[in-house]
């Protein structure tokens, strides 16, 4: 029983009216700092009250689903496509002995018969070759000479298709060095340590380097890029992961700074095509940007939810504009407008913009000021994809190519050295590259390693004109 329960009128009667007063006021700050908590307390009573944002809406009560899960009563049927007969590595006939009905003795074939398939994993056996190196004594003068690998043949014990697999396990599928270690071993039958897949990840980093070089000298000459940059770490040190997409390749690289440096250093000096980025201030050297307007509608809805009705005024004045400006894009995208008609569509949406903007800088609210001054002072950059067709209004493009790298981040907590950083950025690179172009990564980083086992250049991974 509370505290608060056992005090009763009667009792409260019985006091001085000085003690009344105080112990009034004390009942009622308790039940005022009860309904903050309850406020404050996530709806989930198992999670703690830090887990919940304390200004985060409820969740919306949704009605009870009355279909029944998994799928539906007449919906497409979808089966896997059977393989052509002479495809299968076996085929087995089955034929019944006896008749269903009668047990008549049964004899001849089925011209058309009833074709299942079972698909199966191999037994995997490695297959090692052995290299016997003969040493042979000369006759005439008594040397001895020993036979060399033919070129091609690794040093270690570890052929070129082993390390990509192992590389493309750890840059790719975000396996630790133990993990794959015990993948190699136990599924595969590799004797491996993690010190082993240290080794061959440094041979994979080492086989990227050419390609992944010439790719970064390539983003200097595109004329539109999507870039965007997220925290990580190097052995405990703070660094950033970079990013930039074109359109048929993407680069990565991890630098120690999110300064200004390291845009200059990742796209170079004598880049002049279109960024499109978030509004950090690093990007703006670059002169020519087309502003996120997936960042800018959350910070349009960040005035929404603002307490002042005036910033709340303007912040649904804006977000009406840009709802309507992604209606009229996406009806360009879908086709059905051209673009000299999104152009025209998009005529009054930049106006009404441009002017709420003005409203807000010269609006006397610090909260409006400041954000309304700087979109009205480079509102170029707001336009850009409406000036120049082929550049989109928003930055996802950086943001899914980033994605990986973030889940990666959050498994690693980073890398533990400098070549930890190589392997992690031209993985990282030729992966998304691949999937730009639609090419396999694994036979892509098998062909890597062979060309460095063999002392020659990776194949090249810049898209042809």
């Amino acid at each position: 029983m509370g505290m608060t329960s056992m005090i009763t009128e009667e009792w409260l009667a019985a006091q001085t009216p000085d003690v009344q007063v105080v112990i009034r006021f004390l009942l009622a700050e308790i039940e005022r700092l009860k309904t903050q908590v309850a406020k404050l307390t996530p709806q989930n009573s198992s999670l703690p009250p830090s887990s919940q944002h304390p200004h985060a809406r409820p969740p919306r009560k949704k009605g009870k689903n009355k279909r029944k899960r998994g799928g539906q009563q007449g919906h497409p049927r979808h089966e896997r496509t059977l393989l052509p007969t002479e495809q299968c590595n076996e085929v087995v006939d089955l034929f019944p002995n006896f008749c269903r009905r009668c047990a008549t003795l049964l004899q001849g074939q089925d011209g058309e018969p009833l074709r299942h398939q079972v698909w199966e994993l191999p037994k995997i056996d490695p297959h090692v070759t052995e290299f016997r190196q003969h040493r042979l004594t000369c006759p005439c003068c008594g040397e001895t000479t020993c036979a060399v690998l033919p070129v091609g043949v690794p040093q270690g014990q570890s052929g070129p298709r082993l390390v990509a697999f192992t590389g493309l396990l750890m840059g790719h599928f975000r396996q630790s060095k133990r993990r794959a270690a015990l993948f190699l071993q136990d599924l595969l039958g590799f004797p491996c340590s993690p010190s082993l897949t240290v080794k061959m990840q440094n041979q994979v980093g080492a086989a990227l380097e050419a390609p992944y070089e010439e790719l970064k000298e390539q983003l200097s000459r595109q004329p539109q890029l999507n870039m965007d940059e997220t925290p990580t770490k190097q052995a405990n040190q703070k660094a950033w992961l970079w990013t930039a997409v074109a359109l048929r390749f993407a680069v990565f690289a991890i630098f120690a700074t999110r300064k200004a440096t390291a845009l200059s250093e990742l796209v170079g000096d004598a880049f002049s095509g279109i960024i499109n980025c978030d509004r950090a201030k690093m990007y703006w050297q670059a002169k020519r940007l087309q502003w996120c307007w997936a960042h800018l509608q959350r910070d349009i809805q960040a005035l929404i939810d603002h307490r002042d009705p005036q910033v709340k005024r303007l912040g649904y004045d804006l977000m009406r504009q840009v709802k309507a400006m992604f209606i009229h894009w996406k009806r360009y995208k879908a086709g059905k407008i051209r673009w000299n008609t999104f152009r025209t569509y998009m005529d009054p949406v930049r106006y009404e913009v441009n002017s709420l903007l003005l409203r807000g800088k010269y609006s006397g609210n610090r909260r409006l000021k400041g954000m309304c001054d700087e979109l009205w002072r480079h509102r170029e950059w707001l336009w850009m994809f409406v000036d120049v067709e082929g550049i989109e209004p928003t930055n996802n493009t950086a943001e899914r190519a980033l994605r990986p790298a973030v889940i990666y981040r959050k498994l690693s907590f980073g890398t533990q050295s400098e070549a930890g950083s190589r392997f992690i950025e031209r993985m990282l690179t030729v992966c998304e590259t691949c999937r730009l172009q639609q090419r396999s990564i694994f036979n892509y980083l098998v062909a890597a390693v062979e060309a460095h086992y063999m002392g020659t250049t990776a194949p090249s991974l810049a898209p042809t004109p």
